[in-house]
């Protein structure tokens, strides 16, 4: 046990440093703005170019079989490699918005070999405590999420592709560290031939299916809100004496604060259930989506936003946890990786829409993410029920 504890710890560290070239350019975008006369609706495509890879890339791990017929942490550690030389390419080699583009998308696809990976590398060592060592691994993932807006926070001073190249650096890391850990125990690996679409059967499976479907309702809210976070904290800050040098500070609170909803989210799992937490979470997220709007500028909007910057990623790891325990072990790095695609598809259109409304709707742009949680309350009751 203190041995897969140690494991564990590894893999969620691995996976912060890892992640953190997820957002690498949102830090760096008031300053690559200026730099190539860029407008707010290019921070979406930004955004939607690593979506786009990361679906392309769990597409291939999942239909392929790949994310199962090779070790994750050799597939983990060649991916963060190859993430870091792509995000160092966007900053020290791209010169405007299309090569720009093109680089993030690179980074998307290594990310495909990080994330899902990482998931089942955790499974592979503590598969009887799923729920809270994911829970683990997905508050290093959101903690990654933030980590560049606090590097810009400290740097303040230094060129965007300093903020942005910083997580090159910690990729490397990320990847010596998994591939000297190795795999767990606990996951058998698949044997023999790759089986395309092999994965796809994770979809007749009921309690696979009711977790799945809550996860795209989640995913429809968690990587628009986390686009649009500068610029709600920045609305929010505004108005207080020397708030604008604070959005930055505040853009990584709200979006860090959202690991310690996922350790804590964690811990509650083991006592009641994962699925109860995912409920309670995309509850209290939705009400935050609705509440945002109407609340006054300053201290109690920026509240209300760290408030939702915990609820809209506390279920996360649940989801995941409840979708390992319904699909077959030999398969499960593809079925996540599979439900990661289909759930980063849905970011597309959300991160798009709340990007192309937010200049015209302002704080209003949260309504357009609240039916995602509501959705996914409704897809997961009948895990709600089976508890019972």
């Amino acid at each position: 046990m203190q041995h897969a504890g140690r494991a564990v710890a590894t893999i969620v560290v691995a996976q912060l440093l890892g992640t953190s070239l997820w957002f690498s350019a949102n830090a760096a975008f008031d300053d690559l703005a200026r730099a190539w006369q860029l407008a707010t609706p290019d921070l979406g495509k930004l955004t939607i170019a690593v979506q786009c890879g990361f679906i392309a890339g769990t597409l291939a791990f999942a239909l392929s079989g790949l994310a199962d017929r090779f070790a994750a942490s050799r597939v983990f550690a060649t991916c963060a490699v190859a993430g870091a030389i792509a995000n160092a390419a966007f900053a020290w080699w791209a010169d405007g918005l299309v090569a720009a583009i093109a680089c993030r998308f690179a980074v998307g696809v290594a990310l495909a070999g990080i994330y899902p990976l990482g998931m089942k590398l955790v499974v592979s060592w503590q598969p009887t405590r799923a729920g809270e060592a994911l829970g683990w691994l997905v508050g290093m993932l959101t903690f990654g999420t933030a980590l560049p807006h606090g590097i810009r926070a400290m740097g303040a001073g230094w060129p965007w592709q300093y903020v942005a190249g910083v997580s090159s650096l910690l990729a490397l890391v990320a990847a010596g560290a998994i591939l000297t850990l190795g795999d767990g125990p606990h996951l058998p690996r698949a044997r023999g031939r790759l089986q395309w679409g092999a994965a796809l059967a994770v979809a007749r499976i009921r309690d696979f299916r009711a977790s799945a479907l809550a996860y795209f309702g989640h995913m429809w809210e968690l990587y628009a809100f986390w686009t649009i976070t500068p610029i709600l904290v920045k609305a929010a800050l505004d108005p207080l004496p020397g708030g604008g040098r604070l959005a930055s500070a505040g853009a990584f609170a709200v979006i860090a604060v959202g690991g310690l909803g996922c350790i804590v989210g964690g811990y509650l799992s083991r006592r009641f259930g994962s699925a109860a937490v995912a409920a309670a979470a995309l509850a209290g997220s939705a009400l935050c989506g609705l509440v945002f709007p109407l609340a006054p500028e300053g201290y109690v909007g920026l509240a209300i936003l760290l408030a939702w910057g915990i609820a809209v990623v506390a279920d996360s790891p649940q989801f995941s946890a409840l979708s390992a325990r319904a699909a077959p072990p030999e398969i499960v790095g593809s079925a996540l990786a599979i439900q990661n695609s289909i759930g980063f598809a849905i970011t597309l259109v959300s991160i798009d829409l709340a990007a192309s409304w937010i200049a015209t709707l302002g704080a209003k742009s949260s309504w357009l993410l609240v039916p995602g949680p509501v959705l996914g309350l409704v897809a997961l009751a009948p895990l709600l029920k089976a508890r019972r």
